[in-house]
């Protein structure tokens, strides 16, 4: 049996978790960003 299925569907269900993991950090990290730039503007 050819085991390179499960191998290559490993690595890309490691990639795809990376990149959404990475992607929701940058998308909060801007909405904080956006957060306290309101906060500094309203002074």
């Amino acid at each position: 049996m050819n085991h390179w299925a499960f191998v290559t569907a490993a690595y890309a269900v490691t990639l795809l978790g990376t990149g959404g993991l990475a992607a929701w950090a940058w998308l909060s990290m801007r909405r904080a960003e956006a957060a306290a730039e309101s906060l500094r503007r309203d002074k």
